[in-house]
């Protein structure tokens, strides 16, 4: 649909939104009443409740009864994260792998407050097990057994890992660990500060990534910048891509930007940066990310999202990066522009970019987000042209889009 006005399931915790306690207490009957909105902060404890919660949102079929039999026979393989403090790194600076490098794992924080969502989450779980293990962190043991449940999987799926640990939102890319090598090839983590909105709660996702490399055994480097992990890309060889946001994100923090010099500085403390490139960041749009913007299908291969008239400056000279700049080693990129679906606003509040270089490279599949738009078809061609030796694979990503982010945004590799 192209009417720029739209009223879709936001997927985002407005309940938990920083407002005047009256006002709060005056909303919440009506948040529980029509959204799942304290499901995983008080989620269900026994059979039967949970299979009232499923039946309630029509992830499953059957009488509670029945639903709750399904769910007493299955046996999760379920991991509880514990507070804990891991290994520290020794400061030698990392190697960021890039996607297409092959994958261990793929971290996901199932929607359980965002019923709307399932099937979203269900299509990218079912696209990466047969190439890759899938580690979804829920709330609590019984939302392991609901999920598993909705997934139709086999009672205790191998490949599928359930972590419990406390999280605020669904956006483990932004939050997530990356994933990195240190000079002998040993895999470290590392952790960076995640406050982008300051009048949500974003402790539990903040401090996520220690519990994370805790239960591994590996060690976490600290990387002291506010910084998403939508904003960077890297192709393993020594460049890094960001947009201008990364300058300005402390702001939202009370800090004063960084200039150029300080950012660089700060990621080649941690990470090996020969080059950084820097894209304008989108306008009319809520992240400033570069995975809205671009995406490296190989080291010298770059899909842009092409200017339209709402961004065209900004988009334009994203494009010109590419074109007029180098990689580290010197290398020319071959550009190839995606469509950009039209710009709408959800809410008469939120504008919502819908982009095709929101995808998931995983061990020789690429996951693309999908909008029920006739440029759906014009955006696989260009990834099927791009990247031969993938599988392409199209997600709907219609509601989760409605959060700012689709595939990308929604998953973090963890390479092997």
């Amino acid at each position: 649909m192209n009417f720029p006005l739209h009223f879709d399931p936001i997927l985002y915790p407005v309940w938990r939104r920083q407002m005047p306690m009256l006002l709060k207490r005056a909303l919440m009957p009506a948040f529980r009443r029509w959204l799942a909105a304290d499901a995983d902060l008080t989620p269900p404890t026994s059979a039967q409740a949970m299979a009232r919660w499923l039946r309630r949102w029509k992830l499953l079929d059957g009488t509670p009864n029945e639903i709750a039999a399904q769910l007493e026979v299955l046996a999760p393989t379920t991991v509880t994260l514990h507070t804990a403090e891991p290994a520290p790194h020794d400061g030698a600076p990392l190697r960021l792998p890039a996607q297409w490098e092959p994958i261990d794992r793929v971290l996901l924080r199932w929607g359980v407050v965002y019923p709307w969502a399932w099937p979203m989450f269900a299509q990218m779980v079912h696209a990466l097990l047969p190439v890759v293990k899938v580690e979804i962190v829920v709330p609590s043991e019984w939302w392991a057994r609901a999920v598993l449940a909705y997934l139709r999987l086999p009672a205790a799926a191998p490949r599928v890992c359930f972590l419990v640990a406390p999280t605020d939102d669904i956006w483990i890319r932004d939050y997530g660990p990356l994933s990195g090598r240190a000079a002998d090839g040993q895999p470290v983590l590392v952790d960076m500060i995640y406050r982008p909105l300051p009048r949500y709660p974003q402790a539990a996702d903040d401090g996520f990534n220690r519990r994370y490399a805790a239960h591994h055994r590996l060690p976490l480097a600290h990387l002291p910048l506010h910084f998403e992990g939508g904003n960077l890309w890297s192709d393993g060889q020594g460049t890094l891509i960001t947009t201008d946001h990364a300058l300005s994100a402390n702001r939202r923090n009370g800090q004063r930007a960084l200039t150029l010099d300080e950012l660089l500085n700060t990621l080649r403390s941690v990470l090996t940066v020969e080059k950084l490139l820097i894209t304008p960041r989108m306008r009319l749009e809520e992240t400033g990310h570069v995975d809205l913007v671009a995406k490296l299908a190989d080291a010298t291969t770059v899909l842009v999202t092409a200017p339209d008239h709402t961004s065209a400056v900004s988009l334009k000279a994203a494009e010109q990066v590419f074109r007029q700049q180098t990689n580290a080693r010197g290398q020319r990129y071959d550009v190839r522009l995606l469509p950009t679906p039209p710009l709408y606003f959800n809410w008469f509040t939120y504008p919502i970019r819908r982009g095709y270089t929101n995808a998931l490279t995983a061990n020789g599949r690429v996951l693309v987000p999908t909008y029920g738009l006739p440029s759906d078809d014009v955006a696989l061609r260009v990834y099927a042209d791009a990247m031969p030796q993938h599988t392409v694979i199209p997600i709907d990503s219609r509601i989760g889009i409605n959060g700012g982010g689709a595939v990308h945004c929604m998953t973090r590799e963890i390479f092997a």
